[in-house]
């Protein structure tokens, strides 16, 4: 039973996640360390993930800023890298905490001032991409300022969330080799992948027909929403 439940809500994870167009970790992570330890939790987001991404390339495959893929994947991938190895050394649940208070002002700000923009600059987007990989790798979970940054720049909703999904496989797949190194991947992990595949692709089918269905600004402000309301979960997790 407590398997099912769990994997229900990975399904419902991965449609919020697509249409909020961060990805599902931000769920995934929160909803995983009440079930798993917090590095067995890690590794599952990961490789989750991955299987999240590739279902968003293929249902996505025509809208993708090649731009901003190059400058903030790149800065994302070895920003990633470095989190997931400070994995070992820093307490997790305290980077957790400060990520939740980070995403909470940073929604809110953004959410009450609609018309405020990150300018579409390449040091804007290299920073970006190098905190979200960062925070990734540390806490499992970087979406949410990956997404607040792409929603700044005012991207069209199908070219935000393909441009999501490529940073992100090349960030997911570079932590999830990290964090087997270190042992994070346990037999579960494998023996789970069949169903986490099957979960992400239906999750993303779902997601896109429900984004199919939203106006831009009203896109726009759900993607913050749920950034904001993920803030509130994070905090929550990391006091618990």
């Amino acid at each position: 039973m407590e398997i099912a439940i769990f994997f229900s809500l990975l399904l419902l994870a991965e449609v919020l996640g697509t249409v909020g167009g961060f990805g599902s970790s931000m769920l995934v992570m929160p909803l995983a360390i009440w079930f798993l330890t917090f590095e067995q939790a890690l590794g599952l987001t990961a490789v989750f993930h991955v299987f999240s991404n590739g279902a968003k390339m293929i249902l996505f495959r025509k809208g993708m800023d090649r731009r901003l893929l190059v400058q903030m994947g790149i800065p994302a991938v070895i920003g990633v890298v470095l989190g997931a190895r400070l994995t070992v050394w820093v307490d997790g649940r305290a980077i957790g905490l400060m990520l939740g208070v980070a995403l909470l002002l940073m929604s809110a700000f953004l959410f009450l001032l609609p018309n405020i923009r990150i300018h579409p600059t390449r040091g804007n987007a290299l920073v970006g991409g190098s905190v979200s990989g960062f925070v990734a790798g540390l806490v499992g979970t970087g979406g949410a300022v990956r997404g607040a940054t792409l929603a700044a720049f005012g991207l069209d909703k199908n070219v935000f969330v393909a441009t999501s999904a490529w940073i992100d496989m090349g960030v997911d797949l570079s932590r999830s080799v990290v964090y087997w190194g270190q042992g994070y991947l346990d037999a579960r992990t494998w023996l789970y992948l069949p169903v986490l595949a099957a979960v992400s692709l239906v999750g993303s089918y779902f997601g896109k027909q429900i984004l199919a269905q939203l106006d831009q600004s009203l896109f726009e402000r759900i993607v913050l929403g749920l950034v904001f309301i993920l803030g509130i979960v994070s905090v929550v997790v990391a006091l618990r």
